[in-house]
């Protein structure tokens, strides 16, 4: 965006009755000319995802034509996708027609249900400790997932997710209440300082304690245009990826060999333990999508995000599930 594109002065053509709106108000009535004005939670936050956030429901290749059509103007000027949006910035949305969906409705005890997993909170920061069998957010035919739940049940006008999970992974899911903490968190996770645990139970004994798995990743799409991953050395668009194991416990479940994992990403790509695990033939129990031949008789993906060490925190933990605690010997001592 142009020096003067930034400026903040209240564009023309407002009068009494086109004064803009605030952006952490969701619009009500997108068949009109409506006017966003910036607040600190979207400041430095790019147009395209401002929009994104704001017009739910409409295709994204949309909203980059919107752009391009000169329909979204910010304080009365022409603008990029990529532009960057500043606090008291008056942004102006041409009518649009969005595809129509009525407020998810979350129930008393599924609501409450979450919010007991709370298990970290502060002025800038919301830890759940997120159930298995839940996405972290809505689509693809999914009316909602954690992170509406959680807006609909707190009445915050501003939470984001800082990262997410699978959703059939249990565990630790990091929440920002505010722009600072989402913009510093997920640059921790960019500058990799931020350090995260999962357990998981997995086929086989690894012979060696301690392992690191380095085995470049490349994501494609089914026929049926669900997303896999698998392990690729020779495609150009493979990303290099790096797991750390710690094998905890040694037993048997249904006759079978198997252990308790603590694995430790070092990159952040999709189904990485998942896929990293398969590789060294220690795929996770329960795992769907790559343990298709599982015989455990275990009927949920046994990973779960269990810890996190975050730059300036505490360290935070979410206890192992009782479904999966269910399966160990008892004797077994869970990491601390």
């Amino acid at each position: 965006m142009t020096d003067d594109a930034t400026t903040h002065e209240a564009p023309a053509i407002f009068n009494s009755k086109t004064r803009p709106q605030s952006a952490d108000d969701e619009i009500s009535n997108f068949g009109k000319v409506n006017y966003l004005e910036v607040t600190r939670h979207q400041h430095d936050q790019r147009l395209d995802n401002f929009l994104l956030n704001r017009l739910k429901g409409l295709p994204k290749p949309h909203i980059y034509k919107m752009i391009r059509s000169d329909e979204i103007r910010v304080n009365n000027k022409r603008c990029k996708a990529h532009d960057r949006v500043q606090r008291e910035d008056v942004v102006r949305i041409a009518p649009v027609v969005l595809a129509t969906r009525e407020k998810p409705i979350i129930s008393t005890e599924f609501a409450k249900s979450l919010l007991a997993r709370v298990v970290y909170e502060d002025d800038g920061l919301l830890v759940l400790n997120k159930p298995s069998g839940i996405a972290v957010h809505g689509g693809s035919g999914l009316d909602f997932g954690v992170i509406e739940a959680m807006r609909e049940v707190t009445g915050k006008k501003y939470l984001e997710l800082i990262h997410r999970i699978d959703k059939d992974t249990s565990g630790l899911l990091m929440i920002s209440k505010k722009r600072s903490a989402l913009k510093t968190l997920q640059q921790y996770l960019v500058d990799k300082t931020i350090q995260k645990h999962y357990l998981c139970i997995a086929k086989g004994q690894p012979a060696l304690n301690e392992q690191r798995i380095d085995a470049p990743l490349l994501r494609y799409t089914l026929d049926s245009g669900e997303r896999r991953v698998k392990v690729e050395a020779q495609d150009v668009q493979s990303k290099e990826s790096q797991t750390d194991i710690i094998v905890h416990e040694r037993f048997m479940i249904a006759g079978q060999p198997v252990s308790l994992i603590e694995a430790k990403p070092l990159t952040g790509r999709t189904h990485q333990i998942r896929v990293h695990l398969a590789h060294i033939g220690h795929a996770i129990l329960g795992d769907s999508k790559y343990n298709v031949h599982d015989k455990s008789g275990v009927h949920r993906l046994c990973l779960h995000a269990w810890r996190l060490d975050i730059p300036g925190y505490k360290t935070i933990t979410a206890p192992l599930p009782d479904e999966m605690v269910d399966w160990l010997p008892e004797q077994t001592k869970l990491p601390e």
